[in-house]
């Protein structure tokens, strides 16, 4: 993706003077320079716990938010200064008036309600992969995002890398080819799914320090599940979104981006122990597309233990069994890999072609790089800029809304689905169309509907 061109700092507060939008530097006087922005954690454990220390090195941590009050109190320790919150309801409520932006590092369920107050309150996001776990809700943090013009950003970190935009400019310039087939796959599930996962979710007793209303946030009632918190929630189908929902935004991202693929038109799935409330032990999905640069491209997905063969032209010095992720694109004149959970490494198959190919002539670069170091920073800088980060979510719903397309495939196995994009519903399934939307959502989350 090409991003425009930033304004100067002083373009960019003649323009806001004149808008009706808010501006972005909230705490500037006259001859005084601007002070830090100021940011509240929503989930501070965990990956939380990094998004939180990431935004730290450029602005200034204020609140934190997590339903838990054990890891508050460990979060605490890192900003001491910064106030605690159970509910982010609350936070905005209270604080809501102090806060530039906020990071959401939740289970997946939670990431739509929290970011939608946030936007709501005119708050600029970094929200954790991916976005969400629902169609409809993807859809609609892109349209309220539109209307109140915040910056946005999701933490795919893997789309600020150099590798990203090497295999969009490698394929563009043509090395393979048109490209016909992609194959990519992670070791994603490394936590129990399928009937083992289902067996230990009994109801049991919520712990003291644990707000389990805050926890379950616009989901419908449901005694404590032990597992769930902190980690196993991305086994169940209510408040995770699987092995695609986890790795997705990142191994996806390349073929998403490099190929603008955009919606698929149809996808099926075949899978191993689904049960009726958690994800399958394993999965393929395949995905067919027609794309503005290459025309029909058909995707394919693994996950759990399986894998795409090994291509024949892979060099033997490269240890198949340990290529736990990658992709594999097949052109009309050859293949080209990325090993690895990002498109850190593009190269031609075999490595000798690729190499002699980048010494006859290196290809001239024709996007623009990123230069932050991590989604947090980048939002931080966009904010100050008044720019635009690279997975914002103009992009990142569109990648996002991918996944959940595949995992509606996965909970319908063996169906051919067939997806109308304009009209965003399935044409031939009325029981995938009702996996878009949550039917019914608790009391006191109204504003989620």
């Amino acid at each position: 993706m090409n991003l425009p061109q930033l304004p100067s700092r002083r373009d960019f507060l003649k323009a806001a003077t004149i808008s009706s939008a808010p501006l972005l530097f909230p705490h500037i006087l006259r001859g005084q320079a601007p002070k830090k922005l100021q940011f509240g954690a929503i989930g501070v454990d965990g990956k939380g716990r990094s998004d939180l220390l990431n935004t730290s090195a450029g602005a200034e941590i204020v609140a934190l938010c997590d339903v838990d009050r054990i890891k508050l109190d460990r979060a605490k320790v890192l900003v001491p200064n910064a106030r605690l919150f159970q509910d982010f309801r609350e936070m905005f409520a209270t604080m809501g008036d102090a806060l530039d932006g906020v990071t959401i590092s939740t289970p997946d369920h939670a990431h739509f309600p929290a970011a939608l107050e946030a936007i709501r309150h005119g708050k600029h996001v970094c929200v954790q992969k991916p976005l969400v776990n629902r169609v409809w809700e993807a859809n609609r943090l892109l349209s309220v995002s539109r209307e109140k013009g915040v910056i946005t950003n999701m933490g795919n970190q893997g789309h600020l890398i150099e590798g990203l935009r090497l295999l969009k400019e490698y394929l563009e310039l043509g090395v393979i080819g048109r490209v016909r087939e992609i194959h990519v796959w992670t070791n994603r599930p490394i936590w129990p799914q399928g009937s083992k996962a289902r067996d230990t979710m009994v109801a049991a007793t919520a712990p003291d320090s644990l707000n389990w209303d805050a926890w379950l946030a616009q989901c419908p009632e449901s005694a404590y599940l032990p597992g769930l918190h902190p980690f196993a929630w991305r086994a169940h189908r209510e408040y995770g979104s699987g092995a695609m929902g986890d790795m997705g935004c990142h191994t996806l991202d390349g073929p998403f981006f490099a190929c603008e693929l955009g919606d698929p038109y149809k996808v099926s799935a075949e899978v191993d122990d689904l049960t009726e409330t958690t994800f399958p032990t394993a999965s393929t999905i395949t995905l067919f597309h027609k794309t503005r640069l290459f025309g029909e491209v058909k995707l394919v997905w693994y996950d759990g233990n399986r894998k795409p063969e090994r291509p024949a032209e892979l060099d033997e010095s490269e240890d198949w069994s340990k290529a736990k992720a990658g992709a594999l694109y097949i052109g009309e004149e050859g293949k080209l890999i990325c090993i690895g959970d990002h498109a850190s490494k593009p190269r031609v198959l075999p490595y000798a072609k690729h190499d002699e190919w980048l010494a006859r002539a290196l290809p001239k670069p024709t996007l623009e790089r990123a230069t932050a170091k991590n989604p947090q920073i980048e939002l931080v800088e966009a904010i100050l800029a008044g720019g635009r980060c690279g997975s914002n979510f103009e992009y990142a719903v569109p990648l996002t809304r991918y996944g959940l397309l595949g995992n509606i495939a996965v909970l319908n196995p063996g169906k051919d689905l067939e997806w109308d994009t304009a009209n965003q519903r399935f044409t031939n399934s009325e029981e995938a169309n009702r996996l878009l939307k949550r039917p019914e959502l608790r009391k006191g989350w109204e504003f989620c509907g």
